[in-house]
This record gives C-alpha cells, sequence and structure tokens, in this order.
C-alpha cells in the first residue's frame, strides 16, 4: 500500500488542521491505520491508531485534542488536531500495519509525512 499525507502547515497554538492520507493499493482496507509524529533529535512516536470498522486509540498526550477517522470509500484517513500545542511541532506520518499497536516496529508502511508547526 501506498501512502501519502497531506494538510500539514503552521499555525499558532491553539488552533487547528486536519492532515489526510491517502492509500492506494487495493489491501488497505485490511490495514489498521495510525499517525505517527517525530520532532527534531526525538523518536518517532504513535498518535492515533484506528482500525477498519473504526475503533480507536489515542496516546496520552494528544488525547481529547484529536481525533482520527477513516473514510473505507475513499481510502483515506484524517486526523483531526484541535488546540494545537507548540510541543505539537513535529513531522507527522501515516502508517499502515497489522497490529493494534502505537509502536512503530509494527508498521510496515509509511508515506513520505508533512510537517506541523505550532507557533506560541
Amino acid at each position: 500500500v501506498q501512502l501519502v499525507e497531506s494538510g500539514g502547515g503552521s499555525v499558532q497554538a491553539g488552533g487547528s488542521l486536519r492532515l489526510s492520507c491517502a492509500a492506494s493499493g487495493d489491501t488497505y482496507s485490511r490495514y489498521r491505520m495510525a499517525w505517527f509524529r517525530q520532532a527534531p533529535g526525538k523518536e518517532r512516536e504513535g498518535v492515533a491508531l484506528i482500525d477498519f470498522p473504526g475503533n480507536t486509540m489515542f496516546a496520552h498526550s494528544v488525547k481529547g485534542r484529536f481525533t482520527i477517522s477513516r473514510d473505507n470509500a475513499k481510502n483515506t484517513v484524517y486526523l483531526q488536531m484541535i488546540s494545537l500545542k507548540p510541543e505539537d511541532t513535529a513531522m507527522y506520518y501515516c502508517a499502515a500495519g497489522w497490529s493494534w499497536s502505537l509502536l512503530k516496529r509494527d508498521f510496515d508502511y509509511w508515506g513520505q509525512g508533512t510537517q506541523v508547526t505550532v507557533s506560541s
């Protein structure tokens, strides 16, 4: 499966952004889809996960502020981010895998990333 992210940008603290991840490949629906992020000098961390029926899981740092959804008819996964903080600044990556996990090692396919910058 191929993944292409979009929707990143620069916002002020408290602002919102919606990221999109367009997937191609006929096995898309089998995968669990996740968003990860990586700030400069830091490890890539899992942010949110969604399976095909729509069950979700979030990292503690974003719970209540981020929402993940998927439109299976459009092969697209979204990450809606509100109340953004400067510490949310990172490159955000879409990933596809088989596990119910937010560990980087459990994901086989990755997009190229989209930058999110939050200024104070």
